[in-house]
């Protein structure tokens, strides 16, 4: 088949790959317009480009796909069909009309659950103990076409989003595989997606980094591995900000300290919180690196301060 891959950033990445490995020929490959980064604020290609750029596929970067002669480029393409991978752009109809067979999308959820832009992190802030990839056709409503194939995957008991992200960017290219093969052989069993059960996956915001001492340890734990790596959970320390990679729930005794208390332990930060307590386990202050929490105790005594 003749493909238009659509995608920008890492998630995309084994699934361009897989194709380019395959008998399918990529036409073109559809990203984001290049953005500012690093030190020097210079625009960087997105991985999907580099990858694009290294293999000699012609790249397109429309700033939204609407335009009449964007339009026209797709169609002159004559696909048969276009597989969006975290593209960031919505498609109007006149896109999804153009190849032959239509669009399909690799998204990071058991569909209906968490439609939307952070799937993977919502699963785990919801404490979901499982969740897997979807192959969907792509429709005009968000997220919301028939499923064509689905990966079931366990969450770990403390797997981060990050780390969940990288198994499932595979998973997405090996279920893209099957799904090409089940459409040639003409054995796709689309099934429609239960409107009932849909949940949405809203776009995480660095507003929900602040971590409030008064919840259930657990949820402070879920929250601090769903935001990791961005935009990283974080609370005050003295007058500084600390941010948090890694935690877990602990057994211990709060001695009915205020939520947000260092407990006396010389060898852990073990902090108080509206219900049991949290363990810090990798922080990272202002200017410095990530490091293990026994690395920052050997320089630094914080038993009995207040975080928050």
């Amino acid at each position: 088949m003749k493909i238009i891959f659509s995608g920008t950033p890492e998630f995309a990445v084994p699934a361009l790959q897989m194709l380019l490995d395959s008998e399918h020929e990529v036409v073109a490959v559809y990203t984001q317009p290049d953005r500012p980064a690093g030190r020097g604020r210079k625009l960087q290609p997105g991985p999907v480009k580099s990858l694009a750029l290294a293999a000699g596929i012609p790249v397109y970067q429309p700033l939204n796909l609407k335009q009449d002669a964007d339009i026209a480029q797709v169609q002159a393409l004559d696909a048969d069909l276009m597989v969006v991978v975290a593209y960031g752009l919505i498609l109007s109809q006149k896109v999804l009309d153009i190849p032959k067979l239509g669009c399909i999308n690799i998204h990071g959820s058991l569909l209906p659950r968490w439609r939307g832009a952070a799937p993977i992190n919502r699963a785990i802030m919801a404490g979901d103990t499982q969740t897997g990839v979807t192959i969907m056709s792509v429709v005009k409503q968000l997220d919301a076409g028939d499923m064509l194939h689905k990966t079931v995957c366990e969450i770990g008991a403390h797997e981060t989003a990050s780390e969940l992200h990288d198994r499932m960017k595979v998973m997405g290219a090996e279920g893209l595989q099957k799904t090409l093969a089940l459409m040639q052989a003409g054995q796709l069993n689309p099934e429609k997606q239960d409107e009932a059960l849909v949940t949405y996956a809203h776009k995480l915001e660095k507003s929900e980094s602040e971590l409030d001492w008064t919840r259930h340890a657990s949820a402070l734990a879920r929250q601090i591995r769903g935001l990791n790596a961005w935009p990283v959970a974080q609370t005050k320390l003295q007058d500084k900000v600390m941010r948090v990679w890694q935690a877990e729930v602990v057994a211990g005794n709060t001695n009915n300290s205020i939520p947000g208390s260092i407990l006396m332990d010389e060898k852990h930060i073990d902090v108080v919180t509206g219900e049991g307590v949290l363990r810090l386990l990798e922080i990272q202050l202002p200017g410095k690196k990530r490091m293990q929490v026994a690395d920052f105790l050997n320089a630094h005594h914080v038993a009995g301060l207040q975080l928050g």
